[in-house]
């Protein structure tokens, strides 16, 4: 993914799913969800572990199936080896987000290329806020 096309992701995409969100302000989605929320994101908190609790201020949900609108953007806070099952939940989505996005040192080539084959775009190994601090 050029940076034009991570560029265009950013300026059009708002309703985002953070998988893997953590109530725990020491953790990188913490941070980044708060940075996002701050920028005019609506950011959804995805954890089976916090659900029905609030992440600034934000309602958690246990599953991306369990949302009730669109997503435009799966930002996934998860091992690599996570993946392929967050992949397999976006692709039974009946309306599929446009976008999954790795994070930072996350990646898995055979649960890309499944997403990509399905007509979603894919970011890997890239830091929501740090491309939006970036290129925004």
């Amino acid at each position: 993914m050029n940076e034009t096309e991570v560029k265009s992701i950013l300026q059009t995409k708002h309703v985002i799913a953070l998988v893997g969100a953590s109530p725990n302000e020491d953790r990188p989605s913490f941070g980044v969800m708060k940075y996002l929320l701050g920028h005019g994101y609506k950011v959804i908190p995805v954890n089976p572990g916090q659900v029905g609790k609030q992440i600034l201020g934000q309602t958690v949900y246990a599953s991306l199936s369990d949302i009730p609108e669109k997503i435009d953007i799966v930002d996934v806070f998860r091992a690599s080896n996570a993946v392929p099952a967050i992949v397999d939940e976006v692709l039974a989505l009946k309306a599929r987000p446009d976008v999954l996005w790795l994070q930072l040192e996350i990646a898995h080539e055979e649960a890309e290329a499944k997403a990509r084959a399905a007509g979603i775009k894919v970011v890997t190994n890239m830091c929501t806020k740090q491309q939006h601090q970036r290129l925004i």
